[in-house]
Order: structure tokens, then sequence, then C-alpha cells
């Protein structure tokens, strides 16, 4: 997401600095430029070593290089008035020498600066603080109510975030340094001085390789401070009740909802009045398919019914489209791989395309537009198409379960995921050519007979999009220029003369055609007439008659006579509803009473029950000298792998006997390794395995593509004295079955 001032062309940079004009330059400009110039050389060269030679070259000029002359006089420090984070007293970056220093630059409503946090995640499970890496946050705020610590301490809650975290609420840092974009990643020396500038998401490789490379250089100088810093995770201002960060919330025609219980990692199905019926999902978050007590979900934000019977989840940090079937009681993945994608077209069979960050689901139906002539339409069977909103890429996209012909006589195939509406720049542009429309982090989704109404949440903004032929259309808010993604505040009004502030949430009331908004970062609940888009703020009241004050709300759903509106009053932690004729709200409770305790584990040996599974014989590991581990797996002469999807493997169990080098990855040529050591004698056995890894496999055979789960259970063999360097484990997977 970039802010409204432009950087200067690298370009105009390189000229500058080559003409030695580098002091009328920024030293933003400066850093951008070295940045560029490192990456562009990184990317041209091929070969694990040569690549470790690129890096250690810049780090061997860096300090010599007269360009960066200007950032040694630039003084980079944190105010000393702001409120910390996982921290048990405030840092500075001077109490900080010795450490290479990450500062991630980010705002928590951005879906760029969530896609980041995997990778700020990752940077640090490979080099810990006493390896001399510190990670800091500097939350820099887009909207107003991002200034607000007890707000922010709420998204560090809801992302997990574990590393310090400081509330620039001035952005005090982001103006001294003249940091353009959220979100951006700047790279301090032991010394404090800036040594790179990565903005946007998708560095994650990038940077860990640099900061390995520059502990090592900066190790062999003996400049590193290996010491530790006060880490203290902070708790939540507000204790979560039996819901956590609820999000959207769907209703079936007989009346019962569906409620995305994002920060439990589940989704809720109960009657109409608040019964849980079935609980999907685990407290842990996961991406497993299976059985309704062993599937697992990583923040589902989204939800609606297909039918009775049938729900689709958007499950957002799985970057995933997922079904449950209550009545078969099971849960599949419709479309995504699990890893976040970047595609702006699709088009793969729904398990082969990857998706980013799919934030809501709603249901369309429509006949076929294929000039067929039928004696009477009526008798011409109505299909689905899940409608998806791709936070991610800005977009919306359609899943096809049947194959339909529709917009433009434009044939979709089944069980196909394609991008709709949208180009994927992140704009706030309507437009009659649905390709030629733009939007900016569409995050609520609700259908009306023939149109879409869309929550834009960065544009600030409510849209709809015809579903005779896509046109994206102005509700209310926003701004008619449609690349300012500024135009937020809290005015009742017409048109983008009303202004919201990043709402995420709309429902649609088949009983009047009035669309109900939730204005989540205004803590306020608003509604539309569609007749004239005109917005106004609901006065919503608790039963004793004082105003009742919400907490960043992100659902809305109404009830089957449209006389009561559910709300997800989403950092309270709790769901209100809402009755539209006297506008007074009572606490909808969540009944568990009905539902078995036992229904939701958190045991990580889970998923060997969800997915076919292989025991191995015992493995001759020695007790005090690593071993390398060999997986090849080898498909049948009908299979092959599906090229460019990813062929993943995760450890899913890990005796803590035992210690291995790395947890997850990709098969390169159908194989993987693993180094392993025990570290005790007590280790595992057939009731406590040494470790279980999953393999998740996406084939192709002469018919179609298939993904195939499996897991492999390994022992060890107890008492070994012959050391033996390398195990190979020959895995041969065809259509039904495995063996080793």
């Amino acid at each position: 997401m970039f802010n409204k001032y432009p950087i200067i062309c690298c370009s105009r940079i390189k000229k500058l600095i080559k003409m030695d004009n580098s002091d009328d330059l920024p030293p933003i400009d400066i850093v951008t430029y070295i940045t560029d110039e490192l990456q562009q050389t990184y990317r041209s060269t091929s070969g694990e070593k040569e690549k470790v030679k690129v890096l250690n070259d810049f780090l061997e000029r860096w300090d010599d290089d007269n360009s960066i002359a200007k950032l040694k006089a630039t003084n980079i420090e944190f105010e000393s008035d702001l409120d910390w984070f996982n921290v048990s007293e405030p840092l500075t970056l001077e109490g900080l020498r010795g450490k290479v220093v990450v500062l991630d630059f980010f705002t928590y409503c951005c879906i760029n600066c969530m896609h980041v946090l995997p990778e700020l995640h990752s940077l640090e499970e490979r080099f810990p603080v006493e390896s001399g890496l510190v990670v800091i946050g500097v939350h820099s705020p887009k909207f107003e109510n991002e200034r607000t610590t007890s707000n922010i301490l709420s998204a560090v809650d809801r992302y997990c975030i574990t590393h310090p975290i400081v509330n620039d609420s001035r952005s005090a840092l982001w103006r001294a340094l003249g940091i353009r974009c959220w979100p951006s990643i700047m790279v301090l020396s032991p010394t404090g001085l800036p040594m790179l500038l990565l903005m946007g998401e998708g560095h994650g490789i990038f940077l860990q390789e640099f900061i390995g490379a520059a502990l090592a250089f900066f190790g062999r100088q003996e400049k590193i401070n290996f010491g530790s810093v006060p880490i203290q995770l902070s708790s939540h201002l507000h204790p979560a009740s039996s819901l956590r960060f609820p999000a959207k919330i769907a209703r079936s025609a007989s009346g019962r909802y569906a409620i995305a219980d994002a920060g439990n990692n589940r989704v809720l199905v109960m009657s109409p009045d608040g019964v849980v019926e079935h609980r999907i999902g685990g407290l842990q978050a996961g991406f497993v398919d299976g059985n309704l007590t062993l599937a697992r979900f990583n923040s589902p934000q989204g939800v609606a019914f297909l039918n009775e019977n049938t729900l689709i989840v958007a499950d957002t940090e799985n970057h995933a489209l997922r079904k449950i079937s209550l009545e078969n009681e099971m849960v599949e993945t419709l479309a995504g791989t699990g890893q976040q994608g970047n595609e702006r077209v699709g088009g793969r069979v729904g398990p082969l395309q990857s998706l980013s960050s799919p934030w809501d689901v709603a249901v369309f139906r429509t006949r076929d537009m294929d000039m067929s002539f039928h004696l009477d339409e009526r008798n011409v069977p109505e299909k689905s198409i899940i409608l998806i909103s791709m936070a991610g890429t800005h977009q919306i996209w359609g899943y096809f379960p049947e194959g339909i012909i529709w917009w433009k006589f434009r044939k979709f195939e089944p069980l196909c995921c394609v991008s709709l509406i949208g180009n994927g720049l992140e704009e706030n542009r309507n437009n009659s050519y649905p390709q030629n429309a733009a939007f900016a982090q569409p995050s609520g989704l609700a259908m009306s007979k023939d149109f879409l109404f869309i929550a834009d949440s960065e544009s600030s903004s409510i849209r709809k999009a015809s579903m005779i032929d896509g046109k994206v259309m102005p509700v209310v808010g926003g701004d008619r220029n449609p690349l300012n993604l500024f135009a937020f505040g809290d005015v009742d009004g017409k048109l983008s003369n009303a202004k919201l502030q990043h709402p995420l949430g709309v429902a649609h009331n088949d009983a009047d055609n009035k669309v109900y908004v939730a204005d989540t970062y205004n803590h306020k609940i608003k509604v539309i007439d569609t007749e004239t888009n005109v917005v106004s703020t609901l006065a919503i009241k608790t039963q004793d008659g004082t105003p009742l004050i919400f907490n960043e709300p992100a659902g809305l759903c109404l009830d089957a006579e449209g006389k009561n509106l559910l709300v997800s009053d989403t950092n309270n932690h709790a769901i209100q509803i809402v009755d539209l004729l006297t506008l007074k709200a009572r606490p909808f409770v969540v009944d568990f009473s009905k539902v078995d305790s036992t229904s939701e584990t958190d045991a990580p040996q889970l998923p060997l029950k969800n997915a076919e599974h292989h025991i191995l014989r015992p493995l001759p590991l020695h007790g005090k000298k690593k071993s390398t581990i060999n997986f090849n797996i080898r498909l049948s002469p009908q299979l092959k792998f599906t090229e460019e999807a990813p062929q993943k493997w995760t450890i899913r169990t890990l005796n803590s006997a035992l210690e291995v080098n790395k947890k997850s990855g990709c098969l390169t040529n159908g194989m993987c390794n693993l180094e392993a050591q025990i570290l005790k004698k007590d280790f595992g056995n057939a009731n406590n395995p040494l470790f279980t890894i999953e393999f998740a496999l996406n084939l192709c055979d002469a018919k179609c593509c298939l993904m195939k789960r499996f897991v492999v259970v390994v022992n060890c063999e107890p008492n070994v004295e012959e050391y033996i360097q390398s195990h190979d484990v020959n895995i041969q997977v065809d259509h039904s079955s495995i063996s080793s």
C-alpha cells in the first residue's frame, strides 16, 4: 500500500550518485538505490555459492562506499514517550548497538503488512535474538483508529505477533526517514546505519539470506552483541470469552447460523437461538482436511451457506477456499494450496490454484447464458457460483462447482477458480468493464438479487457489482479520485460525500432492500438506502437505554425475517443482536453445552487419523552423531507431479529427544532430506514416535489432477552402536496406496 508521496525513480538516483551528487538526495533514496542494485545483482546470479558471494561483496564494500557518507549523519531513534508491546521496558536503537535490527514499518489494517508477518516469523525462528538479530515492528498508522494503543494491542494479539512493537502514533520515525509505503522493512547495521530498504511483500527468502550473511560478516569483525532483550509478551486488555475475534456470520434458509471464529481457528454452526451444533476446527491453527473433529483452519474470516448442510469458508491465512459438509461430516479444500499466491488471473482446477488472503465469500445462483431456446426458462436449473473477496490481490474471484456459461458467453470449467472483477491494482476505480475496475482490499460481500455489495476496506467505501455484466459502481464513501485511498472519516450522506473508515462487513436485507455496514474503524453500524445511495448511522443502545459501544465490528447477518441484525463485535469477542425496529441490542449468547468437549483438541498427532499413514521400519539412528534421512517419493507410471504446483512436506510431530534442521519445505525432484540427531536415550517408540512427516502432493494422471496426502511415521531402532551417516527412505505412491 503506497502513501501519496512517490519515491524518486532508481534511474535518477543512480545518475546522481554516479555524478557524485548524492548530497542532493535524501538518505532514503540512497538506501533505495543500494537495495535495488543489490537485489538485481542477487537475482541475476545463479548458484548458491555465487549468491552468497554477492552478499559478502556488498557487505565488504558497504562501509567504504562514498554514497553512504550521508547515511552516517542520519540519526535514527524512537521518540521517548511511545507505547511498546511485547517488551518489559521501552527499547532504544542506541541501546541495541551490536545488533542487526530489522524495522518493519507497518499498519495493522494493511493486507500486505499481514503477508509480511509469516516472513518475519520465519526470520526470527532462524535467527533468534541471541544470534544478534532484533526485529521491531514500527506501527505507523494510516487510519485515526489505528493510533489508539488498545486497538494495536488487539491486533498484536489477533495476529500472534511476538517481537517488540512500538506505537509510533505520530509517525515520527516514518517521516524522519522518509518512508513512503506500507510495508517497508529497513535493516540497520550493528552501528545503527541503514543498509537495506525493502518495500512491499515477498522479500522473505532474500531477507533471510542477507541477514545470515550480515550476522556472519559482522560476527567475524566481533561487532555482534549476542545478549538478550527484555521480551515480555503483552496480554490483551479484554480477556476473550468462548469466542475470540469473531469475523463474518452467515445464515441458512432455515435460520441456522455459522460464525467464523477467527481467533480460535474454527467455524461454529448453531441453531437460531445460539445452541452450538458443530464446532469445526481447533484452537491450534492448521491446514488439514478430514472429518469435522480433525479438520483444521487458520484464521477463517468468511463463511456462507451453499445449502442447508454445506458451508463455504474463506480460510484466510491458509489462503484457501474450504467446504464443510455437515451431512458427510467432512471438510475438504476446494481451492488454494496452503501457500500465498500472487496470481491475478487464475483458472486452474481448485486445489492447484493458489489464492491470496480470501476474506469473505458469497453464493450467487444463475442459469447458463448460452442463448439456448427453452420453452419454459423456469425448468432450466440454476447453477451456483461462489464469489470470493480476494483481499490479497484486490479482486473478486469466482469458484465454479459446475461448468457454466456466464458473462459475455464466457465458459467456465467445472471446479475452476478464476479472477472475475478487478485488475489487481489497489485503487477505488469503478468501470463498466469488470477487468478494468480496481478494488482496495475488498473484505466483505453481500448478495442481493442482481448485485454484489462489496466492503472495500482500504478505500473506505461500499461498492456494488452487477451480476448481469460485472459492471462496478459506487454506493457510498471513498473519493471520486480512484487513486485517493485516504478519503476516510465518519460522515453520513450520499455517495462520496459520505465518509466511512475501513469497513469490513456488509449485509443485504431482502425485506426492505437496505444494506447494513460494519463501519469497523468508526466502531459503528450504518445503513444504506440503496435507492438513494444515502448512508446513515444507527443509534444502537443496550436494553437499559445507554449507547452500545462496539469495538471494530467486522461481520453482519440478518435473521430469517429481516427484523434483527447479528453483529460480530470483534474486538469485544462477542455477538450482539440488534432489533431493527427499536435499535436496542442484547448479547447473542453462544451456548456450547450441547457440543461434545472432546470434539475440539489440539493434539499434534491429529493429522495421523485424518490422512493415510504409513509406519516405517525403525531407523538405526546413532545417539551422538547427526544422520541424514533422505525421503524419495516415487510415483507409479500412471502418475506425475503437477508442473508448477508445490509438493509440500511438513513435520507434524517431533519427539523432544530428536533435533532436526528444518520442519517443512517442498520436494525437489520428488526428494527431501533432513539432518537428525538424537539428544537423549529416551527416544521414540510405537506409542510415541520419533517424528511424523506429512506429504501433500499435487499429482496428475491422463484424465485429471488430484491431491495426495499421507503421513509417514518414523521410529528409531534402540541402542545403535554403528554410525550410519545417511538413510534412504523410498516411498512408492500410486492412486490408492503407498509403500516403502
